[in-house]
């Protein structure tokens, strides 16, 4: 985005990159992409008719946290991103280890 700057200080939201040698970031960002996209549609979303409203709602659905949300999360331990705050753990628990005969 080579306006970035302009963007930042015109709207007041700040622009966020992924950090030099660190693909792992950019994955989470295309999935996020990706899941925005399904909402609103390249070329067919007009962002200047969306009220906060709408966009709170999507919100609210991809984090799981409307009535009924179920959207769960793989890298979260099948938690929504709303309940995976509440894990004690980042990391998964260990497999229990088995013991040859």
């Amino acid at each position: 985005m080579a306006e970035h700057a302009r963007f930042s200080i015109a709207s007041g939201v700040p622009v966020y990159f992924c950090d030099p040698r660190s693909p792992w970031q950019r994955g989470s960002n295309e999935n996020a992409n990706g899941l925005l996209r399904q909402y609103f549609p390249r070329r067919r979303t007009d962002f200047r008719a969306l009220s906060q409203n709408d966009l709170d709602h999507v919100a609210a659905e991809l984090n799981g946290s409307h009535e009924g949300g179920t959207r769960t999360r793989r890298r979260r331990h099948d938690t929504t991103p709303d309940t995976a705050s509440t894990c004690t753990s980042s990391r998964p628990a260990p497999l229990p280890t088995t013991t040859a005969a």
